[in-house]
């Protein structure tokens, strides 16, 4: 297992208070693709606001309501399209890995987010492990998405994510070698020109490591007694 190569956790700006990241995923219209009111969202995100103000905490909607291909189009980077990648098209049947509890709820938060740039050049194979002992949880595809829809920021040239939260099992019941990611489009390939610099979702193999490649992971995830 490599080195880490940054301090223990990488600092970034904060994140909007969460009656602002409600009300951006109001003006995306996320709220109409998971069959919400706007007032669900907005009570909610007031509700969880109210005790000591919940710092830095991400408002995400469960996956089963928004999936990943509804969610990665809404994203946008110095007036880029967010996309997945063409050989991805069964991204909506990642699902989260079993030791990965999703609240029962259509909302909820995500606390302690990471990056994971002290584990750039891991393996997703050796990062898993790593971040279980640290007792962290690793980021589903679509809680990446969220995460770059209130904070475009979070993804930088040589500083992106994985998500490796969300994996896809075979027939067999063994998981697929591709493990999901959020970087920034070089407009190579299939990509195509036009997508340079534009947000995207895509895989890497689960026992490569790239130097410009983290994992996104957060200390938990919460509904009641926020």
């Amino acid at each position: 297992m490599p080195e880490t190569t940054h301090a223990a956790f990488t600092v970034l700006p904060s994140l909007p208070a969460l009656s602002a990241q409600a009300e951006r995923l109001v003006e995306l219209g996320v709220h109409e693709l998971a069959g919400l009111p706007a007032a669900e969202l907005r009570t909610f995100a007031a509700a969880a606001e109210a005790p000591a103000g919940r710092e830095d905490a991400l408002l995400a909607v469960h996956p089963d309501r928004a999936p990943a291909s509804a969610l990665a189009p809404l994203l946008r980077r110095d007036g880029n399209q967010g996309f997945v990648v063409t050989d991805m098209s069964d991204v909506d049947l990642f699902a989260p890995l079993d030791t990965v509890a999703l609240p029962d709820a259509p909302l909820y938060l995500l606390t302690g987010l990471d990056r994971g740039d002290r584990m750039a050049n891991w393996s997703p194979n050796e990062a898993l492990p790593a971040l279980t002992a640290e007792a962290r949880t690793p980021l589903l595809i679509t809680e990446g998405i969220h995460w770059v829809m209130q904070q475009p920021s979070v993804l930088e040239r040589n500083h992106c994510f994985m998500t490796i939260g969300s994996r896809l099992r075979k027939a067999d019941g063994a998981l697929d070698a591709r493990t999901p990611a959020l970087w920034i489009s070089n407009g190579t390939g299939r990509d195509g020109r036009e997508r340079r610099n534009a947000p995207k979702v895509g895989w890497c193999w689960a026992g490569n490591r790239h130097t410009w490649l983290g994992f996104a992971s957060a200390t938990g995830r919460l509904v009641q007694d926020v």
